[in-house]
């Protein structure tokens, strides 16, 4: 009797070279935290995200933030303004540096941080307590953030920009890449996103002197001396040389990957609409989005449910919008500035299977499935 396979809401895809260079790093001895793989995914990453940025392979996109923020200065008693409706992992960096998080809503039309409400807040807490000391903005799901206005307003009270790129590599705004925008962006290459390296990140920035900065914190701070010696706090934030020949190999299939990923949107988009109760988040004049993962937002809670409970039932993977941050347990007791737009979108959203890998059947099946949900 054959049984149905489980659809994965974003699984790893790998494509025919990853296995070369990984072999290339055991048959040369180089399994360590650096390598020729380190440096050439460094400069395939480069190239691709032009506009003369340098980029530093790091272990983790938390990592990388983290790191963003050591590069900044940020310490115990700042405070760092982050979008709220992200994942955990956008904010818990600011915690391991002892400051405090500032949540930011967002707007409708991208999903991500608000502009207006990101002057608010940062007008409120220069009145009340002092100037935060960055501002976290994440392209959520692939759809880039307004960054022209988000930098604009950076930029007015000179505060320096963390772009979370995690979910964002092949998204585009006004044709610069995302990970370009900003003061310092960072990319994750964990294994549900857009390409993988199993699990590891990396920091982009303009300045050659700052991603040195970051490869000396990322390898324990270790003085130029024939000893151990550290004038600073160091972390073990480097990225193998075995992983970044995955992400060679996977950078040699990124277009193939987007490309799959804004079908799987368009296949979505086009059998789905005809139901009112579904909609889609559309690309702004100018907005290129990778659609890392296609969402939808329903009516009410309940309609949510429905669908994703009925996908669960056949063993087919799917997850509610993110959970904002400023209605999470462990940050119950931090300011945020907000509107209801993400607590809204958390409680009717939805996340479809997206991988670049779904088959048609695969497509079909889930189409199905949401086409015989009650009450659409």
């Amino acid at each position: 009797m054959l049984t149905k396979t489980k659809i994965y809401l974003s699984s790893p895809h790998m494509g025919v070279s990853e296995q070369k260079f990984v072999a290339d790093a055991f048959s040369t001895n180089w399994i360590a935290p650096l390598g020729p793989n380190v440096n050439g995914f460094e400069n395939d990453l480069k190239e691709y995200l032009g506009d003369n940025k340098y980029v530093a392979a790091l272990s983790s996109g938390t990592a990388s933030i983290h790191l963003a923020l050591e590069l900044l200065n940020v310490s115990k008693g700042d405070e760092v303004l982050c979008q709220s409706f992200t994942f955990s992992a956008s904010a818990n960096p600011i915690i391991y540096q002892g400051a405090t998080p500032v949540f930011i809503d967002s707007e409708t039309d991208t999903w991500n941080m608000s502009p207006e409400l990101l002057e608010i807040a940062i007008k409120d807490r220069i009145e009340k307590y002092k100037k935060p000391k960055a501002i976290i903005a994440v392209h959520l799901y692939g759809m880039p953030y307004m960054a022209n206005e988000i930098n604009a307003i950076a930029k007015k009270y000179d505060i320096p920009v963390v772009e979370d790129s995690a979910e964002a590599l092949g998204s585009r705004y006004h044709n610069q890449a995302c990970g370009t925008l900003s003061d310092i962006g960072i990319l994750s290459f964990n294994g549900n996103k857009i390409i993988t390296t199993s699990g590891g990140g990396a920091l982009i920035t303009g300045s050659k002197s700052l991603k040195d900065k970051a490869i000396f914190l990322s390898t324990q701070a270790r003085d130029n001396a024939p000893h151990y010696e550290h004038s600073s706090v160091g972390f073990n934030y480097r990225m193998s040389n075995v992983l970044a020949g995955i992400g060679r190999g996977q950078m040699e299939v990124i277009d193939d990957r987007v490309e799959a990923r804004r079908q799987n949107f368009n296949f979505y988009k086009s059998n789905l609409s005809e139901y009112n109760s579904i909609k889609f988040l559309e690309e702004p004049n100018g907005f290129y989005s990778n659609r890392w993962i296609t969402c939808i937002k329903t009516d009410s809670y309940n309609q949510r449910e429905e669908i994703r409970l009925a996908l669960q039932k056949d063993d087919v993977e799917s997850r509610p919008l993110w959970k904002p941050m400023h209605m999470q347990p462990v940050f119950k007791h931090c300011l945020h500035f907000t509107n209801g737009v993400s607590e809204d979108l958390f409680n009717k959203g939805l996340c479809l299977p997206s991988g670049s890998n779904l088959s048609q059947d695969d497509l079909d099946r889930v189409l199905n499935i949401i086409s015989k949900t009650p009450n659409l």
